[in-house]
C-alpha cells in the first residue's frame, strides 16, 4: 500500500468519524491531538492538515474513494468506517447515510459488506452485563498473573472503602487482565477486533464502580470515559491510523503483516490505555465520586506513564494471549468477559 492510498484510507476514516455532525469537542480535539501526534512520529507533515482538510472540506470522499483501485483496499476502507461510526454506539441516521453514499462510492455490494456490519453493530449494541467484577477477573485470561500495585499516593489509599466481596489485589489483577487482553485484541489482523476494546473498558469501569457500591449505565461511563481524555471514535481511529501507517495491515482487511514484535507501538496505546482508565476509576469510585475533572485529567495522564512500562513487561503474556483468540472468539469475550 503506498503512502496516497493509506491518505486515502485515513481521509475515508476521518469522514467517518464526523459522520454523525455531533462530535463535542473534547471528541474533535482529541482527534485534531491524534493527527498531529500520527504527524510528529510518522513524519507525513500531511497527515497533519488532513484533520483541517475534512472538516473544512477540502477534500472529498469521492475523490478519496476513487484513489483506492485495489479491492482490497477498498473493502478495508469501508470496514474501518462502519467500525468508526459504531464506535460510540449505534449508528446515527447520518452515520447510515454516510456509510451507504460511501459503499455506492466505493462500488461494494451487500456481500461484501454484510458481515463487518453484522459483528460491528452487535459489538456497539452490546449490553452491560451484571456479572461481579470477580467473576470476571478469572475468566479473562487462563490463570491470574500478578498484577503490580498501582501508584498512589496516601490520600489515594486513605480514600478507598471496602470492596464487598472483593479484595484490593483480586481488582488490580482484574485491571491488568483486561489490559492484556486488550493489548492482544490489537493484535488481531481483523480491521474490526479492535472494536472490542471500548466495550470492554466500559465493562471494566462498570464493574470496579459496582464493586465500590454503584449502578453505572453506558451513557455515564463514556461521559466518565470522555471526562479523563478517553475518546471512544478517537480511541478507535488511533488504533487503526497506527496500524495502517506503520504498514501492519496486508492488503487484505483480514490480514496482516510484520508479526507480532512490529506491533508494540499499538499493544503500548491498548494496554496502557486500559490500564491506567482502571486505575482511574477505582480511585474516584472508592473516594465517592468526589474528584474534580482537573484531577480526573491530570491523574490519567500521570498514569499512563508507567502503564506503557507495563506493557513491555507484560509484552509475552499479551502476545501469548493474541495466539489464543480467533474472530469467532471475540463476541463471547465481550459478553463473557
Amino acid at each position: 500500500m503506498n503512502p496516497q492510498q493509506k491518505k486515502s484510507i485515513l481521509t475515508i476514516a476521518l469522514f467517518a468519524a464526523f459522520a454523525d455532525g455531533d462530535k463535542d469537542e473534547r471528541e474533535r480535539e482529541h482527534i485534531r491531538q491524534l493527527t498531529q501526534s500520527l504527524a510528529d512520529e510518522t513524519h507525513t507533515p500531511d497527515l497533519a492538515r488532513l484533520y483541517q482538510d475534512v472538516l473544512l472540506k477540502r477534500v472529498s470522499l469521492s475523490d478519496a474513494a476513487a484513489a483506492l483501485d485495489d479491492p482490497d483496499h477498498r473493502q478495508l476502507a469501508y470496514e474501518m468506517a462502519v467500525c468508526l461510526c459504531d464506535a460510540d454506539g449505534t449508528q446515527s441516521a447520518a452515520e447510515r447515510r454516510f456509510l451507504a453514499e460511501l459503499k455506492n462510492k466505493l462500488g461494494l455490494g451487500a456481500a461484501q459488506t454484510a458481515a463487518v456490519e453484522r459483528e460491528a453493530d452487535a459489538l456497539a449494541a452490546e449490553p452491560l452485563a451484571a456479572e461481579p467484577l470477580a467473576a470476571a477477573a478469572g475468566a479473562l485470561l487462563p490463570a491470574l498473573v500478578k498484577a503490580p500495585r498501582a501508584a498512589q499516593s496516601a490520600g489515594d489509599v486513605a480514600a478507598m472503602s471496602v470492596i464487598p466481596n472483593i479484595s484490593e489485589t483480586e481488582l488490580d489483577k482484574s485491571i491488568l487482565n483486561y489490559s492484556i487482553l486488550n493489548g492482544a485484541l490489537e493484535l488481531l489482523p481483523q480491521s474490526w477486533a479492535s472494536m472490542a476494546i471500548i466495550p470492554l473498558q466500559i465493562k471494566m469501569v462498570y464493574r470496579i464502580g459496582k464493586a465500590y457500591g454503584n449502578e453505572l449505565d453506558k451513557g455515564h461511563i463514556k461521559e466518565f470515559l470522555a471526562t479523563v481524555g478517553v475518546g471512544l471514535t478517537s480511541q478507535y481511529l488511533e488504533q487503526i491510523g497506527r496500524k495502517l501507517l506503520g504498514g501492519l495491515l496486508g492488503k487484505a482487511a483480514g490480514r496482516m503483516v510484520g508479526g507480532l514484535g512490529r506491533t508494540a507501538t499499538g499493544v503500548a496505546f491498548s494496554f496502557a490505555t486500559t490500564y491506567a482508565l482502571g486505575q482511574i476509576a477505582r480511585r474516584y469510585y472508592a473516594g465517592g465520586r468526589t474528584m474534580s475533572t482537573a484531577l480526573l485529567q491530570e491523574s490519567f495522564r500521570d498514569l499512563l506513564g508507567p502503564a506503557k512500562q507495563l506493557q513491555a513487561q507484560y509484552l509475552p503474556q499479551i502476545q501469548q494471549k493474541a495466539g489464543t483468540i480467533d474472530a469467532g472468539q471475540i463476541m463471547a469475550l465481550v459478553r463473557g468477559s
